[in-house]
């Protein structure tokens, strides 16, 4: 699935309500506040394949249930996101230009 990629949006700053966010992936769209890079799109282009794998409420429910969990572990806000399974698996791949064609099913939780 190729996302629609919207270029600077609004919509990051208008939910940075906790943390600053540059970009924003709501399934089909990725809401970049700035032009964005590869890196970028490539990251939030793997949030888009674990949307289509959880359901959009799916992958937020288990988003933010993880979230909750990792800062109870960590009690550290920043910490608990970079430790999100999807966001490890994204921040993981960013750099990888051919990932999300050789990405298996549900790899988010293999890692």
């Amino acid at each position: 699935m190729i996302p629609i990629v919207i270029k600077n949006s609004r919509v990051p700053k208008l939910l940075s309500w906790v943390i600053n966010i540059r970009a924003i992936t709501l399934f089909p769209f990725i809401f970049i506040s700035d032009n964005g890079d590869d890196t970028l799109i490539r990251h939030e282009s793997i949030h888009i394949q674990q949307q289509l794998e959880l359901g959009i409420i799916g992958f937020y429910f288990v988003y933010l249930i993880d979230y909750a969990f990792k800062y109870f572990k960590y009690g550290n806000g920043p910490r608990a996101y970079y430790n999100i399974v999807f966001e490890r698996e994204a921040y993981n791949n960013q750099h990888e230009s051919g990932y999300l064609l050789r990405r298996r099913r549900w790899e988010c939780f293999r890692i």
